[in-house]
């Protein structure tokens, strides 16, 4: 689920900075759209957290604010102070964030027992 909210993330990227949005603007308009999309995936498939919905909500948003921050940070230094090709700055940072989010959901927004290392099922085999 995550590769392909990513996936479908980045092609909207490049279909907006295409038409002339540009970079930081692009992700400032679609990222807050894919993390309000992604909440409930997240919450019920990925981390089958089971303590609610609103409880991890101001941690999964605190989150998504680092994440946005890494985001934008990296297409400012790497854009627009060192040059390289927006396109590939954000196929970098799509990784680098997902990276970042999974460490901050496994173990500040979702912890516990729940783990994603069990994926879908909960029983023994």
């Amino acid at each position: 689920m995550g590769v392909l909210n990513n996936l479908l993330g980045y092609l909207l990227y490049l279909l907006v900075t295409f038409l002339g949005v540009e970079p930081k603007l692009a992700i400032s308009l679609l990222y807050p759209i894919a993390a309000a999309t992604a909440y409930f995936g997240h919450l019920k498939y990925a981390f089958t957290y089971k303590a609610g919905y609103a409880r991890p909500f101001p941690r999964y948003v605190i989150s998504h604010l680092i994440g946005y921050g890494t985001n934008f940070l990296m297409l400012y230094i790497c854009v627009d102070r060192l040059g390289f090709a927006h396109p590939l700055v954000q196929a970098a940072a799509t990784f680098v964030v997902a990276g970042v989010l999974f460490l901050l959901f496994r173990y500040f927004v979702f912890p516990g027992r729940q783990g994603v290392t069990q994926g879908w099922r909960s029983d023994p085999l």
